[in-house]
């Protein structure tokens, strides 16, 4: 069994999908429940045995000693963030709480819980953080990706809390024995993301024929990587990845920012035209947000080499199958758009 910790948000989610789809394996799902989390994400998981959610916080240390004692996981994958970096800028005290005394408190259960098992067992638990290339800062035009070896350089709170998270995983490695695993990966998309992000935000604003708000020149550049191979690269870390190691998880795809939300009017005007004109028409403008970092581009050739792993989805084929997934759930992204999701935190199926 595995204990997924932060399994109702957007990657969250489609791990926990894939994994009990993929492996069959069980999993204990661990989420606050923040406005991020959303339980209409595993609704085709409602009454399979096979995963057990839990409505709870990383932070309270007694509810994860309580969680490890009596699950008994032989993995922990470490999810549950705050994410969002316009939220880290207008509030960043969210992101220090989670990222960094969440994962502190996490990583002191997790030692204990492992301190306490038995030789084989300890020599085949994981703990699996999934971090971000925001940690490493901008890249200058025309500079290689990042390698796992790049300076830490983080340029936003959010970014920030990330790196101190990292630090801290690999430090209770190198201090304690734990045997850790890292991952930075490059900007995800794919069903279920919150709608607050470029692409889905992109579809839902284009659809109800809203301005489309792109940042500054719209030339900041990403590597776009499709949730579904990134849940797959998890996976593979999880089981051939060595402890202590870190591995950069990528989709060898820089867009700029302008080029994704053309590309995104551009199947919608194929998949779902509108009788007032080209999507792209509701592009605009906007002041560029505070600390923007102009550039990231990850270097996944590690995770090729050593475990065999590369990106299945070029970005045309991904974000054509994430349009068609947005244009078939609408009812999913209303719930959202309104809040409705909210109204399945007080009830959820937890336990």
């Amino acid at each position: 069994m595995i204990l997924v910790t932060g399994g109702a948000g957007f990657i969250g989610a489609n791990f926990v999908l894939d994994l009990i789809r993929e492996t069959g394996e069980p999993v204990v799902n661990l989420d606050a429940l923040t406005y991020a989390g959303n339980l209409q994400n595993l609704v085709s998981l409602h009454d399979d045995e096979r995963h057990v959610f839990v409505q709870g916080d990383i932070c309270d240390r007694a509810l994860m000693d309580s969680l490890l004692a009596a699950r008994r996981p032989r993995a922990i994958v470490h999810f549950a963030a705050e994410t969002h970096v316009d939220r880290s800028i207008h509030g960043p005290a969210a992101f220090m709480r989670t990222n960094i005394d969440g994962t502190f408190t996490l990583l002191e259960a997790a030692r204990a819980y492992w301190s306490m098992l038995p030789d084989s067992a300890q020599d085949a638990f994981r703990f699996l953080h999934v971090s971000t290339d925001e940690v490493f800062g901008s890249l200058a035009p025309g500079a290689p990706p990042f390698t796992e070896t790049a300076s830490y350089a983080p340029n936003n709170p959010y970014a920030a809390s990330k790196a101190a998270s990292d630090h801290l995983v690999r430090a209770w490695h190198h201090t304690y024995g734990l045997p850790v695993l890292t991952t930075n990966c490059s900007n995800n998309y794919g069903p279920y993301q919150f709608p607050e992000k470029l692409i889905p935000m992109t579809i839902a604003n284009a659809l109800a024929g809203k301005p489309v708000p792109l940042y500054g020149d719209g030339l900041n550049m990403r590597d776009w990587l499709y949730v579904g191979d990134h849940c797959a690269a998890i996976r593979e870390v999880l089981v051939r990845g060595r402890p202590g190691e870190t591995y950069n998880i990528g989709g060898r795809s820089e867009r700029t920012n302008l080029q994704v939300v053309r590309a995104v009017c551009a199947l919608l005007d194929e998949l779902h035209p509108d009788r007032a004109g080209r999507y792209e028409r509701l592009l605009t403008f906007v002041e560029d947000r505070p600390g923007h970092d102009r550039r990231y581009a990850i270097d996944a050739g590690k995770l090729q080499r050593e475990l065999g792993w590369r990106a299945r989805e070029s970005f045309e084929s991904g974000l054509a199958r994430t349009v068609r997934w947005y244009l078939d759930n609408e009812e999913w992204v209303r719930g959202v758009l309104s809040g409705a999701y909210r109204s399945g935190v007080a009830t959820g199926y937890s336990s």
